[in-house]
């Protein structure tokens, strides 16, 4: 039996639809996507949020598209014949192993232009909208790391390990890492020890959900089947911690309860909770993203990579949602898969699913 046309082109209008929600690149060039409501065409790996089906239509050539009075995308550029490629990707790569290298050095801003081959304005834009942070903060973050391998994995004093790392005093550690370590550094030596959490476990919509937290905020977040499987979380994470098990009725730790439960499926509280959480400053930077997608909505790992300004580094943008110990306060479960698949939860899929279905059902009853 013969198939008719139109038959054909629903297929086909199925098959490249599919592509746009994947965003296919090996699609690029075959055809283009326009979109009536913003009056733009683009390729079908554009990184630009995904439109409604019924406000597209489909090109063979992007001649056709402008003709029909769409323009080109300023995000994916359609009128080029392939992406192009960063022009400072090299001397970028080039200054980051130099900064990894001399990560117990004090690199200068001359002297890592000079190894990167370019200016330094040029070179601070670039690493910047590379990998999401200037120079400063990456070489930060080497010396954090260097000081975290030797504080943790050799017989190293605290005083010359700090020093060892590049900071040029323990007052200089402090201003710089008390955010991300959490603790001072004989504290990190000493497994955390001396350090005071409250920790309090409840029901919730997930199932069994522990709150802890240092003077400092909340430290973490776990979920599970029963108390013994949340509470090996927070040990795990602080073995030589002081945990105090409370059961608030009142009071900051109580209001946080109610707080992530509330973040679970009814609108938002205007009450806030600071983090006591350690990071690096791209974890930071995709946090606060992830904070501002709105509920009842949901963003590709590489949309987030999109918006940040670092389309590259989806990869690293799941990476820092795998690392967020606050789930539901830093929403990580609003990311999923580029065909809208539920992908990797810590706390498993099934909680995933149900924490999106509730922020879906309250946003459209609002």
């Amino acid at each position: 039996m013969t198939m008719s046309a139109g038959k054909i082109t629903d297929i086909l209008s199925a098959r490249q639809w599919q592509q746009v929600l994947d965003r296919d690149a090996r699609a690029d060039g075959q055809f283009f996507y326009a979109v009536h409501t913003t009056g733009i065409v683009c390729r079908p790996s554009c990184p630009s949020r995904r439109p409604g089906k019924a406000n597209v239509a489909f090109f063979s050539t992007l001649e056709e598209a402008i003709g029909a009075g769409y323009r080109p995308c300023r995000r994916c550029h359609p009128e080029r014949t392939a992406p192009e490629p960063d022009p400072q990707a090299k001397p970028v790569a080039r200054a980051a192993r130099y900064l990894k290298e001399h990560a117990g050095e004090r690199v200068t801003t001359d002297e890592l232009a000079r190894a990167a081959g370019i200016n330094r304005l040029t070179l601070h834009r670039a690493f910047r909208r590379i990998f999401g942070v200037s120079p400063v903060q990456y070489a930060r973050q080497q010396r954090l790391k260097a000081f975290d391998t030797n504080i943790r994995e050799s017989t190293m004093r605290v005083t010359d390990a700090i020093y060892d790392a590049g900071f040029g005093s323990s007052s200089r550690l402090y201003e710089n890492s008390a955010a991300r370590l959490g603790m001072t550094p004989r504290e990190m030596r000493n497994g955390a020890d001396g350090i005071s959490i409250r920790y309090t476990i409840t029901d919730s919509p997930l199932g069994r959900m522990l709150v802890a937290a240092t003077e400092k905020g909340i430290c973490t977040i776990a979920f599970g089947e029963g108390d013994s499987e949340v509470l090996e979380v927070l040990s795990d994470r602080f073995s030589n911690a002081t945990l105090t098990h409370e059961r608030p009725k009142s009071g900051w730790l109580a209001e946080a309860v109610d707080y992530i439960i509330g973040q679970m499926g009814e609108h938002p509280t205007a009450a806030t909770f600071p983090l006591d959480v350690r990071a690096t400053a791209f974890q930071h930077r995709v946090w606060r993203a992830l904070q501002g997608i709105p509920r009842g909505e949901t963003r590709s790992y590489s949309q987030l990579a999109a918006e940040l300004g670092s389309p590259t580094a989806t990869r690293a943008v799941a990476g820092a949602c795998a690392a967020n110990p606050v789930a539901v306060i830093v929403p990580c479960h609003r990311v999923v898969g580029k065909n809208g698949s539920l992908t990797g939860f810590r706390w498993g899929t099934e909680r995933k699913r149900k924490l999106l279905e509730a922020e879906k059902n309250v946003a459209f009853s609002s």
